[in-house]
């Protein structure tokens, strides 16, 4: 096995939460070859996150998809990635099609888990982790992968996850927004209703923050998360300004740095918006806090933990009133607006 690499390959994550989760990873990989050149695999709707960051040289979009369709551009682009004569490939996604180009391209070493059915496409096939193998978040799975191949020596000790081109993004993002405090929510989901606490509340949890710091509502979502920030607009008077589906995604980085604080659910935009070092609280319903929580003193989570909770499920399975949704129904907005108040050291006497 060689000491280093020149050209590395990394085939990125394919949604914002697991991009974030993923970046100790990245950045140790950049930290145990500094001097090699690193590119980077990405969706089109993650590539922009990675943009200002140190371990990144170059970006390649992926647009083929999944299953046995767009052949012929998937092709087109292994055969392309074979001129750069990368010398590693680090998959960190655990599908097939996530392989494939790394396999396409003949990048003579190939590194990933062994999952679903795609061993022969790697050269080092990773055994999947197991419960109690590694610290309990997602983080460390990137990590370990690193570590069993041989890449890194050890897990870093450090948790927090960061964004260094954070001070970047909220210089920029002041642009956009203009001056004054912002209170930034992000009231959508991708995962499922299980994950979306009540619009209204967003609304009332807001409306008491940002009438404490003399600020304004913005609204985050994407283009299929317009009607839920319209919804939270309705309960706010028509007072906050929504940047649903009107962003992409390197603009919304940067609004969201710009805030000084941000209510979410467990989402994507969550983990951007902790990364970035913006005071955040998360409200947590189906999932798991421990394994896919924010990092860092400047993150809380409130959740409510009944016993059905986490179950992962999209959608809540109880039909009985008086349990469906009993994890998000269980925290309240003043609840929310308190925890975000006391993160920033104001005084939330008279938030019940």
């Amino acid at each position: 096995m060689p000491e280093s690499y020149e050209r590395i390959l990394v085939r990125a994550t394919n949604w914002i939460g697991d991009a974030v989760m993923s970046l100790p990873a990245l950045r140790a990989l950049r930290e145990r070859y500094p001097h090699a050149r690193i590119t980077l695999l990405a969706m089109p709707w993650v590539a922009d996150l990675y943009g200002r960051e140190p371990f990144c040289d170059e970006l390649i979009p992926w647009r083929a998809q999944r299953g046995p369709r767009d052949l012929a551009e998937k092709w087109r682009v292994g055969r392309a990635l074979a001129a750069h004569r990368f010398d590693l490939a680090v998959v960190l996604p655990n599908s097939f099609d996530s392989a494939l180009p790394a396999w396409l391209a003949g990048i003579p070493r190939r590194v990933g888990f062994d999952r679903d059915a795609r061993g022969w496409l790697l050269t080092d096939r990773i055994p999947r982790i197991q419960p109690g193998d590694t610290p309990p978040h997602q983080s460390s799975h990137y990590l370990e992968l690193l570590r069993r191949a041989g890449l890194i020596e050890r897990l870093p000790t450090e948790a927090i996850i960061r964004l260094d081109g954070a001070a970047a993004a909220r210089e920029q993002g002041r642009q956009r927004l203009g001056p004054g405090p912002i209170v930034g929510v992000c009231p959508g989901a991708a995962f499922g209703g299980a994950k979306r606490w009540a619009p209204e509340r967003f609304a009332t949890s807001a409306r008491t923050v940002a009438a404490k710091l003399g600020a304004r509502v913005a609204l985050f979502g994407s283009k299929d998360e317009v009607a839920i920030c319209d919804e939270v607009n309705h309960h706010l008077g028509g007072t906050a300004k929504s940047y649903a589906g009107a962003t992409s995604l390197g603009e919304f980085v940067e609004m969201l740095a710009a805030c000084d604080v941000v209510l979410t659910n467990d989402s994507g935009p969550m983990h951007v918006a902790s990364a970035l070092g913006v005071p955040t609280v998360a409200v947590f319903g189906s999932t798991d806090h421990i394994a896919t929580g924010p990092t860092g003193p400047l993150a809380r989570v409130v959740r409510e933990p009944v016993a059905c909770s986490p179950c992962f499920e999209r959608e809540c399975p109880l039909s009985e009133p008086a349990a469906h949704l009993a994890c998000l129904r269980g925290v309240s907005a003043e609840r929310v607006a308190r925890e975000a108040l006391q993160l920033l050291g104001v005084d939330a006497l008279g938030v019940d």
